[in-house]
């Protein structure tokens, strides 16, 4: 007698089961009075139905202090290769800076070496025939020195003694050969320097005695023993000469 109504009871909660399984996991179960749960039939039904529903639904994601470690694992390494990175940059601009500053330095030398080596080789054009321009200036006193031994009045051509003549023409003659000699060493840059009623001047002058004069101001040279040459604006042989000494 009981056995048909807890038959048609199962069936009616079958069916309950079946329209409300495809819906969401989380309906909950019905709850059956205690008269069919006594049966061990029915336990074992519902327990199924149970199961049926945990294992139906969609899979949960995981969640916990494993999943929690694991992406902090992964962050740290992330963080790890963006450390290795900017310290690869820093690298790198150090060497870009070091590279730069070194490669400013060559520059520099480099101009440095140019400039050096266009004055030496100017200065050698300059003063190439610096030996042989100090070797020729004796010869260019000696002619000084004949022209000077003349005496004046025997310069004039109103003498009329063939000696006299011959002397006036062999002076005349050194002379034009003193002056066509100074003028070549001048396009050549030498110059005669010739003080005479200047101030002294210790770089371009030697004084070789002093004299008190009144008439003349203190420090001028009023003699000039031996005329001195300039090559190219740098003093070759200072002029030798005397000075007005201060009272």
């Amino acid at each position: 007698m009981l056995q048909r109504p807890l038959a048609t009871a199962l069936r009616q909660t079958g069916r309950r089961i079946a329209a409300s399984a495809p819906r969401a996991t989380s309906t909950p179960i019905m709850r059956l009075s205690s008269q069919f749960t006594s049966s061990p039939a029915t336990a074992n039904y519902i327990f199924s139905s149970r199961r049926f529903y945990a294992t139906n639904g969609e899979p949960k994601p995981e969640s916990g202090p494993t999943a929690e470690a694991e992406g902090g694992e992964e962050l740290s390494e992330v963080e790890k290769k963006v450390q290795e990175l900017e310290a690869s940059l820093a690298a790198k601009d150090r060497d870009i800076t070091d590279l730069k500053d070194k490669y400013l330095r060559q520059v520099a030398d480099f101009r440095n070496l140019q400039e050096t080596t266009k004055r030496e080789i100017q200065n050698s054009k300059d003063y190439a025939i610096q030996k042989f321009a100090r070797d020729l200036l004796e010869s260019v006193d000696n002619l000084e020195r004949a022209l000077a031994n003349v005496p004046e009045d025997q310069r004039t051509q109103e003498q009329e003694n063939e000696t006299d003549q011959a002397l006036i023409s062999l002076y005349d003659g050194v002379r034009m050969t003193q002056q066509v000699l100074e003028q070549t060493l001048k396009q050549h840059g030498l110059e005669k320097i010739d003080p005479l009623g200047e101030r002294f001047d210790p770089h371009r002058h030697e004084a070789t005695f002093e004299v008190t004069q009144l008439d003349k101001e203190p420090g001028t040279v009023f003699f000039v023993q031996q005329t001195g040459f300039t090559l190219n604006n740098r003093v070759l042989r200072a002029a030798k000469v005397g000075v007005v000494k201060q009272e």
